[in-house]
């Protein structure tokens, strides 16, 4: 290994993340904080998602398997193409969980909650409804 090339540990506490704000691919009023890698290139990468009280992803999919673990507040996830927050299971802080690539699922957050994704890029969003995907909206 090149001295350019040597490995250093990295640390990341919690008050010394550095917020952005949420990617186009999700609705306005997020935050998130890349830890690790780039998700947007192939390659493992580490990454934490902020979400307001009561914020809602539409039903979607992933070309790679997500793993989520919920740091504080708690996730509501449900399976299938259609939103209905009462077929949803509560991941509350400290669960762990993952689901196959191209899976349809959606998530509502109770309270501010904070989630930690890692996985394989690159990391991309599909939305069920295409009129639901948030980066038409934007433009």
């Amino acid at each position: 290994m090149t001295d350019s090339k040597k490995a250093e540990m990295s640390l990341y506490p919690t008050a010394e993340i550095q917020w952005k704000d949420g990617p186009a691919s999700l609705p306005a009023g997020s935050r998130f904080a890349v830890l690790e890698g780039d998700p947007s290139k192939e390659g493992f990468f580490t990454m934490r998602l902020w979400l307001p009280d009561d914020f809602t992803i539409s039903p979607h999919w992933h070309t790679q398997t997500e793993h989520v673990t919920v740091i504080s507040g708690t996730l509501n996830v449900g399976m299938g193409e259609k939103f209905d927050k009462t077929a949803t299971r509560a991941m509350p802080a400290g669960t762990f969980g993952f689901w196959p690539a191209e899976m349809k699922h959606f998530a509502w957050a109770k309270g501010e909650t904070v989630l930690q994704l890692h996985g394989t890029g690159p990391w991309t969003i599909t939305y069920a409804n295409a009129a639901d995907d948030p980066r038409k909206v934007r433009k």
